[in-house]
């Protein structure tokens, strides 16, 4: 049956235009949406949920987070290897009971949706039962997303460490079960080249050529601590990026989080391997990491996604993260306008994950994956939205002043979230 949602419409074809109808309807049915435009072409008699006022856009994608760190964010004082050691690997050992996994994974997925974001990729534990809790939990709800097993095989605590040959074998039983079944894509998860030898990271390189359709996540040059003890890992290695790029790890569906401290060279590299590098702008300041140079990687031709990082991350929402990373890049000396930064964490996140024909954008055929955002929520807000001139302030103000209390409904598939 068909419904349409009335409001002020708006979605993003690059970061520098857009499509908008100040009095727009999306007619939605099996899922899909069937058509964008003007609300007065809407048929007598349609269901109709009205919106007046209201933005509606694509819902937003994040392109790197850890849902087993819900319970950490927001822990004091340390940098990346510190924080690992102190906060994160004791709150992942208890993944490996099903049941507080699959009570992890409810709250983490209505955090989520909460704050207007419908597709995530997402890191479990070193425990298959995590990603199946995980998957079960997004299969239930419908919402497209990617996740994978941790694969760890060393430099973690032993409830936290598996084999090459047991991450590789359960790895593929999660991708037999779970990848393209329904909304759920599977990604291959080394943690980083810290926590993995050199016979698990060409495990990984194996299920990458197996499986050429999966998705590969992990993380890159975040911390200098980190950085130099790759190096002394992995000797014969030139660079950190050239540790993955050994093993077949760096493809066009590689996601690569941070990528801070890179050089010239490897920046050669993930351009020529169309590796996508995820900036995460809250959780490099919170840990102290460093600040992402957007245009430099834009210069050498390298993919870019944005991402909350949560819970080195700060905030699950995207708005909060796009308004951490233009004050990132402004310490760069660099612009970031609204309308690029509403792209990217729609349709540019979207093209990053090889998802841009089915999510990312308002148009005929596309997932009907919706949020209703609202610029006056707070009173601090409204007084700003008194002044606001035309739309591209009103998404600063949005992207600036705005975070959950701004998501008046989010839609999975055309159903409306209840939460």
């Amino acid at each position: 049956m068909q419904k349409a949602l009335r409001g002020r419409v708006l979605t993003f074809d690059s970061p520098e235009t857009y499509r908008y109808w100040p009095d727009g309807a999306i007619v939605i049915e099996g899922g899909l949406i069937i058509s964008v435009g003007e609300a007065s072409a809407l048929p007598p008699g349609l269901p109709t949920e009205h919106f007046p006022g209201k933005l509606l856009l694509p819902g937003l994608i994040d392109a790197h987070i850890h849902y087993p760190q819900t319970g950490v964010i927001a822990s004091y004082g340390t940098q990346l290897l510190d924080w690992l050691n102190r906060y994160t690997f004791p709150a992942e050992q208890s993944l490996r009971d099903p049941a507080i996994a699959a009570g992890i994974a409810r709250f983490f997925l209505d955090e989520l949706l909460r704050n207007g974001t419908t597709t995530a990729a997402v890191y479990c534990t070193v425990h298959p039962e995590s990603a199946e809790a995980f998957f079960t939990e997004s299969a239930r709800r419908n919402t497209r997303m990617i996740a994978g097993k941790v694969l760890m095989d060393r430099n973690a605590p032993p409830g936290l460490i598996d084999t090459a040959e047991t991450g590789r074998a359960e790895s593929q039983a999660l991708i037999e079960s779970w990848h393209g079944k329904g909304r759920q894509l599977y990604a291959i998860t080394p943690r980083f080249a810290l926590t993995s030898t050199e016979a698990q990271l060409e495990a990984a390189g194996e299920l990458v050529k197996q499986n050429p359709t999966c998705y590969v996540q992990t993380h890159l040059s975040e911390n200098h601590a980190e950085i130099a003890a790759v190096r002394a890992l992995f000797p014969q290695a030139s660079s950190y990026t050239d540790v993955y790029d050994r093993y077949g790890l760096l493809t066009d569906r590689t996601l690569l989080g941070h990528c801070i401290h890179l050089d010239q060279a490897e920046i050669e590299t993930l351009a020529a391997r169309r590796a996508v590098t995820v900036f995460c702008p809250t959780s490099n300041l919170f840990l102290g990491s460093g600040l992402f140079d957007m245009a430099r990687l834009r210069a050498g031709g390298v993919r870019l996604g944005v991402a909350t990082d949560v819970g080195g991350g700060t905030s699950y929402s995207m708005l909060r993260t796009a308004a951490e990373g233009y004050k990132v890049l402004q310490l760069r000396g660099q612009t970031w306008p609204a309308c690029a930064a509403f792209h990217a964490i729609t349709r540019g996140n979207a093209a990053a994950l090889h998802l841009q024909d089915r999510i990312g954008s308002l148009a005929p055929g596309f997932e009907a994956d919706i949020i209703v955002l609202d610029a006056g929520a707070t009173p601090a807000m409204a007084h700003r939205l008194a002044r606001v001139e035309n739309l591209e302030e009103e998404l600063f103000l949005l992207l600036t002043l705005g975070d959950d209390r701004c998501v008046t409904a989010t839609y999975v598939a055309g159903g409306r979230v209840v939460l």
